[in-house]
């Protein structure tokens, strides 16, 4: 190896085009902006979306629907998955959303909703914002109690 045949690291080297250093360097003039027009400009930015003059795509697409601003979204949570941490002695039978909270299954401004999904093989007293009717069924068939918070 010598100084006459060293080689950039392949990938390194991104872009031998120097831009508006001179008419020599075959980019001067225009400096590749092209003749006139606010993209010829400085200082030009575009706003997003915007499609030179053409209608956006986001204001040619039909909007139709209703997003309720105040609807109440509640995750999810199945007894089979409360039986599983009944069962691996994370929680006692009294489930609580702080006990959830501990152990990872919701955040701590989330509302929890009981899904009835699974069996339970104990009786277990559970606190929920919100229950279906069958998991309440369910928790209530084996003595347990679905209390609302």
């Amino acid at each position: 190896m010598s100084l006459n045949n060293l080689k950039p690291a392949k990938g390194s080297v991104k872009n031998t085009k120097r831009i508006a250093r001179g008419e020599g360097s075959g980019h001067g003039g225009t400096a590749t902006r092209g003749h006139k027009g606010a993209k010829s400009r400085s200082g030009y930015k575009s706003k997003i979306g915007f499609e030179g003059g053409q209608m956006p795509l986001q204001r040619r697409v039909p909007k139709f629907g209703f997003k309720n601003p105040n609807r109440v979204e509640y995750n999810g949570i199945n007894l089979d998955t409360l039986q599983s941490l009944v069962e691996s002695g994370k929680v006692s039978e009294n489930i609580t959303v702080e006990a959830l909270i501990e152990n990872g299954l919701i955040a701590k401004k989330d509302r929890v909703k009981i899904l009835g999904r699974g069996e339970l093989t104990g009786k277990l007293n559970v606190e929920a914002h919100a229950f279906s009717a069958s998991a309440k069924a369910a928790i209530e068939a084996q003595g347990g109690e679905a209390k609302t918070v």
